[in-house]
C-alpha cells in the first residue's frame, strides 16, 4: 500500500515537473515572439546612430567628442522622453488587445501622435540652441560650436522618433511587430553602405552622415505608415477619427509619467558624460565614456526587446483578467533576460579594448576605454534585469511610482556619490560610473521589492476599470467623429 502512494506520488510530481517545462515552453515562445522583433528594433535603431558615430569619429576627435555630446545628452533625453511616453500607448494597446477592445488601440495611438508631436515642437529650442547652452554650462567652446551644427540635423529625426516609437508599441501589442522588425533591419541595411559611401569614400563630412541617418530614420517611419494606413491592422486601425481628440487628459497624465520615468533612467548616463566633459582633457573623457555607453546602450537593447515583451504579456495577462499568468510570465522574463546579461558580461571582459577602436584611431581613448571594462561589465549585468523591471511596471501602470523612484536613486544619490568620487576623491571617469551603479544597483532592488508586494488581483480590476473609463463605443460613434477618405 506504501509502494503504490510513493508510486503515484512520484507520478504526480513527474507530471507536475512535465506540466512546468511545458508551461515554461509555452510562455518562451510567446516571450521570444514579441522579443526578438523588438531586439532587432532596437539593435538597428539604435545601430544606426552608433553607425553614424563610427563613421564621424575618424574625421576627428573634437567630431567624436561633439557628436557623443549631442547624442549622450540631448537624444537620450529626447529618445527617453518619447520611449517613455509611447509606453503610454503601450500599456493602454496591451490592455485593450488582452481585453478585446481591438477598435480603441487605433483611437490611442491617433492620441499618442497628438501628444508626443506637440511635446517634439517644444523641445526644438534645445536643438536649436544647442552651442549656447553647452558654453553656458562650460563645455568646451571648440566641441560646442560643432555640436551646435550637429543638433540642428537631429531636429526631423526627432519627428521621425514619434511616428516609429508610437508605431512600434500599437503593433507590439498586437503581435505584430516581426514587421517593425523587418522595416527597421532594411533601413539599417541601407544606412550603413549609404554612410560609408558618403563619408569614406566621397568624404562629404559630418553633414553627409547625418543627412544618411535622416533618410534612415524616416525610411522607418514611412514603412510603418504604409503597413498600418494600408491594411496591414484591419481589426484595429478603422481610420483617422475626430474621437482622437476626446478623453485625450488621461493619456497626457499616463504619457507624462511614462515619459519622466524612462527619461530619468535613459538621461541618468548623459548626466555623467556631462560632468565627465568638466574634466582634464575633456575630449578623451567624453570619447572614452560616451563609447563605453554606446556598448552598453547596444546591449540594453536587446533587453529592451525584453522590457518590450514584459510590458506587452503582462498588459495582455491584465487586460484578460489572469493574475496568476501575469506572474509566472515575469519570472520566465526575467530569468531569460539575465542569463543574455551574463554573457554579455563576460563578452565584454575579453574584448573591450577591440571595440573601442571601432569608434577611434586614438590610443589614449582605447586606453581609457579597457580600463573601464570591469565596470561596463557590472552595468550590462545590471541592463539585462533593470529594464525587464520596467517593462512589468509599465505593463501595470505604475509608472508614476517609478517616477518617483528613479529620481530618487539615480538623482538623489548616483548622480551626487558619481560627482564625489570622481571629482572630490579623484577617481574622474571610474568615480562617476561607481556613483551611476550604486545608484542603478539601489533602484533594482527598490523595484524588485515594489513588483514582489504587488498585488495582481488587484491589478486586473484597475486595468478592467481603465479601459472602462477611456472606452468609446464604436456602435454609438456619430457619423462626424470618423474624417472621411481615410479609413484604410
Amino acid at each position: 500500500m506504501e509502494i503504490s502512494k510513493e508510486r503515484q506520488s512520484s507520478v504526480s510530481g513527474e507530471v507536475e515537473i512535465d506540466d512546468l517545462k511545458s508551461r515554461i515552453l509555452t510562455e518562451s515562445r510567446q516571450i521570444w515572439r514579441i522579443a526578438f522583433p523588438g531586439i532587432v528594433v532596437g539593435v538597428t535603431s539604435f545601430g544606426m546612430i552608433v553607425v553614424t558615430q563610427l563613421f564621424i569619429g575618424h574625421i576627428t576627435e573634437v567630431h567624436l567628442a561633439a557628436y557623443a555630446l549631442v547624442q549622450t545628452i540631448l537624444i537620450r533625453l529626447v529618445d527617453g522622453i518619447l520611449v517613455g511616453m509611447s509606453s503610454a500607448t503601450e500599456t493602454l494597446c496591451g490592455q485593450a488587445f488582452g481585453a478585446g477592445q481591438y477598435h480603441m488601440m487605433g483611437i490611442y495611438l491617433q492620441r499618442s501622435w497628438l501628444v508626443e508631436v506637440a511635446l517634439g515642437t517644444i523641445i526644438l529650442p534645445l536643438f536649436i540652441c544647442t552651442t549656447q547652452i553647452l558654453k553656458l554650462i562650460g563645455q568646451d567652446p571648440d566641441i560646442a560650436n560643432v555640436a551646435g551644427r550637429i543638433a540642428l540635423w537631429f531636429i526631423p529625426i526627432v519627428y521621425s522618433f514619434v511616428f516609429i516609437l508610437t508605431m512600434q508599441k500599437y503593433l507590439q501589442a498586437q503581435m505584430k511587430n516581426q514587421i517593425v522588425g523587418w522595416i527597421s533591419a532594411v533601413s539599417f541595411a541601407i544606412h550603413v553602405p549609404l554612410s560609408w559611401v558618403l563619408v569614406s569614400k566621397l568624404k562629404l563630412g559630418v553633414s553627409a552622415a547625418m543627412g544618411a541617418l535622416n533618410l534612415s530614420n524616416w525610411l522607418t517611419a514611412l514603412g510603418l505608415f504604409a503597413y498600418v494606413l494600408g491594411g496591414g491592422c484591419p481589426k484595429t486601425w478603422k481610420g483617422f477619427t475626430f474621437a482622437a481628440f476626446k478623453d485625450i487628459l488621461p493619456i497626457v497624465k499616463l504619457s507624462i509619467s511614462s515619459g519622466i520615468m524612462i527619461c530619468l533612467e535613459m538621461w541618468y548616463m548623459s548626466i555623467l558624460v556631462l560632468l565627465a566633459g568638466y574634466m582634464k582633457n575633456a575630449t578623451v573623457a567624453i570619447s572614452a565614456f560616451s563609447i563605453c555607453l554606446n556598448i552598453s546602450g547596444w546591449q540594453i537593447m536587446i533587453c529592451f526587446g525584453f522590457l518590450g515583451a514584459a510590458c506587452v504579456r503582462v498588459s495582455n495577462e491584465l487586460g484578460a483578467g489572469n493574475a496568476k499568468a501575469t506572474k509566472f510570465s515575469i519570472k520566465v522574463i526575467l530569468c531569460t533576460s539575465m542569463s543574455i546579461g551574463v554573457i554579455s558580461s563576460i563578452l565584454c571582459l575579453i574584448f573591450s579594448r577591440k571595440i573601442s577602436y571601432l569608434f577611434t584611431d586614438s590610443k589614449q581613448v582605447a586606453d581609457s576605454v579597457s580600463d573601464l571594462s570591469v565596470l561596463l561589465a557590472i552595468s550590462l549585468l545590471f541592463n539585462s534585469i533593470q529594464p525587464v523591471l520596467t517593462g512589468v511596471a509599465v505593463g501595470a501602470g505604475l509608472q508614476s511610482k517609478v517616477a518617483y523612484l528613479n529620481l530618487a536613486c539615480y538623482y538623489g544619490i548616483g548622480i551626487p556619490l558619481g560627482a564625489l568620487l570622481g571629482y572630490v576623491a579623484h577617481l574622474k571617469i571610474k568615480g562617476l560610473w561607481i556613483g551611476m551603479l550604486i545608484g542603478e544597483a539601489l533602484q533594482t532592488l527598490v523595484l524588485s521589492f515594489l513588483i514582489w508586494k504587488t498585488d495582481w488581483d488587484v491589478q486586473v480590476i484597475k486595468a478592467s476599470n481603465r479601459l472602462d473609463r477611456l472606452f468609446v463605443d464604436p456602435s454609438k460613434e456619430s457619423n462626424e467623429d470618423k474624417i472621411s477618405g481615410t479609413n484604410a
